[in-house]
Protein backbone atom coordinates (compact mmCIF):
# COMPACT_ATOMS: atom_id res chain seq x y z
CA UNK A 1 0.00 0.00 0.00
CA UNK A 2 1.32 3.62 -0.99
CA UNK A 3 0.15 5.85 1.63
CA UNK A 4 2.05 8.62 -0.20
CA UNK A 5 -0.27 8.41 -2.71
CA UNK A 6 -3.62 7.72 -1.15
CA UNK A 7 -5.84 10.73 -0.41
CA UNK A 8 -9.29 11.26 1.62
CA UNK A 9 -11.45 10.63 -1.33
CA UNK A 10 -10.45 6.97 -1.04
CA UNK A 11 -12.41 6.70 1.79
CA UNK A 12 -16.32 8.31 0.32
CA UNK A 13 -18.05 10.56 1.23
CA UNK A 14 -20.70 11.39 3.84
CA UNK A 15 -23.07 14.37 3.95
CA UNK A 16 -23.27 16.85 7.60
CA UNK A 17 -26.72 18.03 6.67
CA UNK A 18 -25.75 19.41 3.19
CA UNK A 19 -22.37 19.38 3.47
CA UNK A 20 -20.41 16.82 1.63
CA UNK A 21 -17.16 15.41 3.63
CA UNK A 22 -14.75 13.10 2.98
CA UNK A 23 -15.39 10.10 5.63
CA UNK A 24 -11.44 10.51 6.42
CA UNK A 25 -11.51 13.97 8.42
CA UNK A 26 -8.62 15.18 10.98
CA UNK A 27 -8.91 15.99 15.04
CA UNK A 28 -6.96 18.85 15.75
CA UNK A 29 -6.97 17.86 19.61
CA UNK A 30 -3.16 16.69 18.84
CA UNK A 31 -2.16 19.95 17.26
CA UNK A 32 -1.08 21.01 20.53
CA UNK A 33 0.84 19.09 22.06
CA UNK A 34 2.34 15.63 22.48
CA UNK A 35 -0.95 14.86 24.96
CA UNK A 36 -4.16 16.17 25.19
CA UNK A 37 -4.87 19.24 26.54
CA UNK A 38 -1.93 20.69 29.31
CA UNK A 39 -0.65 17.06 29.24
CA UNK A 40 3.06 16.18 27.55
CA UNK A 41 4.93 18.40 25.43
CA UNK A 42 3.98 21.60 23.75
CA UNK A 43 4.10 20.80 19.81
CA UNK A 44 6.53 22.92 17.80
CA UNK A 45 4.09 24.90 16.08
CA UNK A 46 5.34 25.28 12.50
CA UNK A 47 4.81 21.75 12.28
CA UNK A 48 1.42 22.20 13.25
CA UNK A 49 0.57 24.66 10.58
CA UNK A 50 2.42 22.31 8.20
CA UNK A 51 0.17 19.17 9.00
CA UNK A 52 -2.79 21.06 8.78
CA UNK A 53 -2.20 22.50 5.66
CA UNK A 54 -0.89 18.98 4.41
CA UNK A 55 -4.36 17.22 5.50
CA UNK A 56 -5.97 19.76 2.63
CA UNK A 57 -3.82 18.83 0.27
CA UNK A 58 -4.69 15.18 0.97
CA UNK A 59 -8.13 15.88 0.18
CA UNK A 60 -9.30 16.45 4.18
CA UNK A 61 -12.26 18.33 4.12
CA UNK A 62 -13.42 18.12 7.51
CA UNK A 63 -11.67 19.23 10.59
CA UNK A 64 -12.83 18.70 13.82
CA UNK A 65 -11.93 21.07 16.80
CA UNK A 66 -13.15 23.33 19.82
CA UNK A 67 -11.64 26.25 22.13
CA UNK A 68 -11.29 24.18 24.80
CA UNK A 69 -7.94 22.53 22.58
CA UNK A 70 -5.16 24.41 24.02
CA UNK A 71 -2.24 23.47 25.38
CA UNK A 72 0.38 26.15 27.30
CA UNK A 73 1.22 27.69 24.22
CA UNK A 74 -0.60 26.58 21.69
CA UNK A 75 -4.35 27.05 20.38
CA UNK A 76 -5.94 24.47 18.08
CA UNK A 77 -7.97 27.09 16.51
CA UNK A 78 -5.60 29.98 16.58
CA UNK A 79 -3.62 27.31 14.35
CA UNK A 80 -6.21 26.30 12.16
CA UNK A 81 -7.04 29.80 11.45
CA UNK A 82 -3.14 31.03 10.54
CA UNK A 83 -3.02 27.68 8.27
CA UNK A 84 -5.76 27.09 6.32
CA UNK A 85 -7.81 31.18 6.51
CA UNK A 86 -9.12 32.37 4.16
CA UNK A 87 -11.03 28.77 4.10
CA UNK A 88 -11.89 26.83 0.85
CA UNK A 89 -15.61 26.86 0.14
CA UNK A 90 -15.52 22.69 0.45
CA UNK A 91 -13.88 22.68 3.92
CA UNK A 92 -16.23 22.19 7.07
CA UNK A 93 -14.82 22.55 10.36
CA UNK A 94 -16.92 21.59 13.42
CA UNK A 95 -16.49 22.61 16.71
CA UNK A 96 -17.76 21.53 20.20
CA UNK A 97 -19.41 23.86 23.17
CA UNK A 98 -20.23 23.03 26.83
CA UNK A 99 -16.49 22.25 28.48
CA UNK A 100 -14.73 25.24 29.54
CA UNK A 101 -10.91 25.12 30.79
CA UNK A 102 -9.44 28.78 32.27
CA UNK A 103 -6.32 30.10 30.78
CA UNK A 104 -4.40 28.41 33.36
CA UNK A 105 -5.91 25.07 31.36
CA UNK A 106 -8.07 23.66 34.74
CA UNK A 107 -11.39 22.70 33.94
CA UNK A 108 -13.91 24.73 35.25
CA UNK A 109 -17.96 24.46 35.38
CA UNK A 110 -19.60 23.31 32.32
CA UNK A 111 -21.49 26.05 30.95
CA UNK A 112 -25.19 26.94 31.13
CA UNK A 113 -27.30 27.34 28.41
CA UNK A 114 -27.20 31.49 28.21
CA UNK A 115 -23.51 30.99 28.16
CA UNK A 116 -23.43 28.90 25.46
CA UNK A 117 -23.60 32.06 22.90
CA UNK A 118 -20.54 32.79 24.32
CA UNK A 119 -19.02 29.64 23.56
CA UNK A 120 -19.84 29.81 20.09
CA UNK A 121 -18.33 33.52 19.67
CA UNK A 122 -15.30 32.62 20.98
CA UNK A 123 -15.10 29.59 18.14
CA UNK A 124 -16.08 32.19 16.04
CA UNK A 125 -13.51 34.56 17.10
CA UNK A 126 -10.57 32.23 17.29
CA UNK A 127 -11.38 30.67 13.56
CA UNK A 128 -12.29 33.89 12.04
CA UNK A 129 -15.83 33.17 11.02
CA UNK A 130 -18.62 34.96 10.75
CA UNK A 131 -20.58 31.84 10.91
CA UNK A 132 -19.73 27.97 12.68
CA UNK A 133 -20.38 24.84 10.16
CA UNK A 134 -21.17 22.32 13.06
CA UNK A 135 -21.38 23.02 16.46
CA UNK A 136 -21.73 19.96 19.19
CA UNK A 137 -23.58 20.26 22.51
CA UNK A 138 -20.49 18.04 24.16
CA UNK A 139 -23.01 16.50 27.33
CA UNK A 140 -21.41 16.78 30.26
CA UNK A 141 -23.01 14.44 32.40
CA UNK A 142 -26.87 16.34 32.08
CA UNK A 143 -29.95 13.72 32.25
CA UNK A 144 -31.49 15.84 29.96
CA UNK A 145 -29.86 17.79 27.39
CA UNK A 146 -33.25 20.18 26.61
CA UNK A 147 -32.18 23.03 27.77
CA UNK A 148 -28.73 23.06 26.11
CA UNK A 149 -29.63 22.20 22.68
CA UNK A 150 -32.63 24.80 22.82
CA UNK A 151 -30.20 27.43 23.17
CA UNK A 152 -27.99 25.88 20.61
CA UNK A 153 -30.84 25.70 17.97
CA UNK A 154 -31.98 29.09 18.75
CA UNK A 155 -28.60 30.34 17.62
CA UNK A 156 -29.05 27.93 14.78
CA UNK A 157 -32.06 30.04 13.64
CA UNK A 158 -29.80 33.19 14.30
CA UNK A 159 -27.43 32.21 11.66
CA UNK A 160 -24.45 31.99 13.97
CA UNK A 161 -24.59 28.19 13.35
CA UNK A 162 -25.40 26.04 10.11
CA UNK A 163 -25.90 22.51 12.01
CA UNK A 164 -26.02 20.48 15.14
CA UNK A 165 -24.43 17.68 16.89
CA UNK A 166 -24.13 16.06 19.80
CA UNK A 167 -21.64 14.58 22.11
CA UNK A 168 -21.19 12.39 25.00
CA UNK A 169 -24.95 10.95 24.62
CA UNK A 170 -26.99 8.22 25.56
CA UNK A 171 -29.32 6.86 22.74
CA UNK A 172 -31.95 8.85 25.26
CA UNK A 173 -30.56 12.26 24.48
CA UNK A 174 -30.43 11.76 20.78
CA UNK A 175 -34.33 11.40 20.65
CA UNK A 176 -34.84 13.93 22.90
CA UNK A 177 -32.72 16.43 20.77
CA UNK A 178 -34.46 15.58 17.41
CA UNK A 179 -37.67 16.75 19.01
CA UNK A 180 -36.00 20.23 19.47
CA UNK A 181 -34.32 20.42 15.98
CA UNK A 182 -32.13 18.40 13.35
CA UNK A 183 -29.02 16.82 14.32
CA UNK A 184 -26.69 16.01 11.77
CA UNK A 185 -24.27 14.37 13.93
CA UNK A 186 -23.51 12.40 17.06
CA UNK A 187 -19.78 12.10 18.53
CA UNK A 188 -18.97 9.54 20.73
CA UNK A 189 -16.24 7.89 22.25
CA UNK A 190 -16.21 4.10 19.86
CA UNK A 191 -13.56 2.29 19.43
CA UNK A 192 -12.25 -1.57 18.35
CA UNK A 193 -11.99 -2.92 22.12
CA UNK A 194 -13.77 -0.48 23.96
CA UNK A 195 -16.91 -1.48 23.80
CA UNK A 196 -20.57 -0.28 25.41
CA UNK A 197 -24.13 -1.45 24.18
CA UNK A 198 -25.63 2.10 24.41
CA UNK A 199 -22.66 3.31 22.05
CA UNK A 200 -23.89 0.28 19.37
CA UNK A 201 -27.19 1.60 20.10
CA UNK A 202 -26.46 5.37 19.07
CA UNK A 203 -24.49 3.79 16.29
CA UNK A 204 -27.54 1.81 14.34
CA UNK A 205 -30.05 4.81 15.43
CA UNK A 206 -27.79 7.21 13.34
CA UNK A 207 -27.72 5.10 10.65
CA UNK A 208 -31.92 4.32 10.17
CA UNK A 209 -32.04 8.42 10.79
CA UNK A 210 -29.06 9.41 8.03
CA UNK A 211 -26.93 11.10 10.86
CA UNK A 212 -23.57 10.98 10.91
CA UNK A 213 -21.86 9.12 13.68
CA UNK A 214 -18.07 10.18 14.45
CA UNK A 215 -16.26 8.38 16.82
CA UNK A 216 -13.25 9.72 19.12
CA UNK A 217 -10.61 8.24 20.37
CA UNK A 218 -10.92 5.20 17.80
CA UNK A 219 -7.61 4.78 17.63
CA UNK A 220 -6.15 5.09 21.16
CA UNK A 221 -8.86 2.78 22.87
CA UNK A 222 -8.00 2.72 26.43
CA UNK A 223 -5.09 4.75 26.83
CA UNK A 224 -6.87 7.67 25.51
CA UNK A 225 -7.23 10.16 28.47
CA UNK A 226 -3.38 9.09 29.22
CA UNK A 227 -2.30 10.82 26.03
CA UNK A 228 -0.86 7.33 24.89
CA UNK A 229 -1.89 5.72 21.27
CA UNK A 230 -3.50 2.19 21.36
CA UNK A 231 -1.24 -0.70 22.42
CA UNK A 232 -3.85 -3.80 23.11
CA UNK A 233 -2.74 -4.78 19.83
CA UNK A 234 -4.36 -8.30 19.67
CA UNK A 235 -3.31 -10.98 17.26
CA UNK A 236 -5.91 -10.68 15.35
CA UNK A 237 -5.63 -7.11 14.40
CA UNK A 238 -1.74 -7.79 13.91
CA UNK A 239 -2.52 -10.27 11.44
CA UNK A 240 -5.17 -8.40 9.53
CA UNK A 241 -2.60 -4.91 9.58
CA UNK A 242 0.26 -7.72 8.01
CA UNK A 243 -2.08 -9.03 5.27
CA UNK A 244 -2.96 -5.44 3.84
CA UNK A 245 0.77 -4.49 4.61
CA UNK A 246 -0.34 -0.99 7.02
CA UNK A 247 -0.38 -0.48 10.95
CA UNK A 248 -2.50 -1.77 13.37
CA UNK A 249 -3.77 2.02 13.78
CA UNK A 250 -4.83 1.99 10.22
CA UNK A 251 -6.40 -1.12 10.86
CA UNK A 252 -8.79 0.34 14.12
CA UNK A 253 -9.42 3.27 11.45
CA UNK A 254 -10.25 1.13 8.90
CA UNK A 255 -12.40 -0.99 11.42
CA UNK A 256 -14.70 1.99 12.47
CA UNK A 257 -15.46 3.57 9.04
CA UNK A 258 -16.79 -0.33 8.39
CA UNK A 259 -19.46 0.10 10.98
CA UNK A 260 -21.65 1.72 8.63
CA UNK A 261 -21.84 4.53 5.24
CA UNK A 262 -22.43 7.14 7.60
CA UNK A 263 -19.56 6.39 10.24
CA UNK A 264 -16.85 9.11 10.00
CA UNK A 265 -13.42 8.82 11.44
CA UNK A 266 -11.06 12.27 12.51
CA UNK A 267 -7.69 10.87 13.59
CA UNK A 268 -5.59 13.54 14.96
CA UNK A 269 -2.05 13.77 14.95
CA UNK A 270 0.79 16.46 15.21
CA UNK A 271 2.92 14.43 12.97
CA UNK A 272 3.25 14.68 9.11
CA UNK A 273 3.82 10.29 8.58
CA UNK A 274 1.24 9.75 10.97
CA UNK A 275 -0.84 11.76 8.95
CA UNK A 276 -0.18 10.36 5.64
CA UNK A 277 -1.08 6.83 7.55
CA UNK A 278 -3.88 8.17 9.03
CA UNK A 279 -5.45 9.59 5.66
CA UNK A 280 -4.58 5.93 4.05
CA UNK A 281 -6.58 3.93 6.48
CA UNK A 282 -9.66 5.24 4.15
CA UNK A 283 -8.48 3.37 1.82
CA UNK A 284 -8.22 -0.45 3.69
CA UNK A 285 -10.53 -2.57 2.48
CA UNK A 286 -11.50 -5.62 5.05
CA UNK A 287 -13.03 -8.15 3.55
CA UNK A 288 -15.96 -10.19 5.32
CA UNK A 289 -14.12 -12.51 7.30
CA UNK A 290 -11.53 -9.88 8.55
CA UNK A 291 -14.48 -7.81 9.85
CA UNK A 292 -16.43 -10.36 11.30
CA UNK A 293 -13.06 -11.59 13.23
CA UNK A 294 -12.24 -7.99 14.00
CA UNK A 295 -15.99 -7.49 15.59
CA UNK A 296 -16.06 -10.62 17.24
CA UNK A 297 -13.01 -8.83 19.31
CA UNK A 298 -15.08 -5.88 19.95
CA UNK A 299 -17.75 -7.64 21.40
CA UNK A 300 -15.86 -10.01 23.25
CA UNK A 301 -13.21 -7.00 24.80
CA UNK A 302 -12.89 -6.26 28.53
Amino acid sequence: MTAETITADASGTFKLGDLPVHRIGFGAMRLTGSAAFHLGTVSDRARSIAVLRRAVELGVNHIDTAAFYFSSLRSANELINTALAPYGDDLVIATKVGPFRDYCGEWGTSARPDQLRGHVEENLRQLGRDHLDLVYLRRMGQDSIAEHFGALAELREAGLVRHLGISAIHPRHLTEALEIAPVVSVQNRYALDVPDPRDDELLRMCGERGIAFVPYFAVAGEGAERGAAGTRNDDEILAVARAHGVSPAQIRTAWSLHQGPHVLAIPGTGNPDHLTENVAAGAVRLSREELERLNALHTQAV
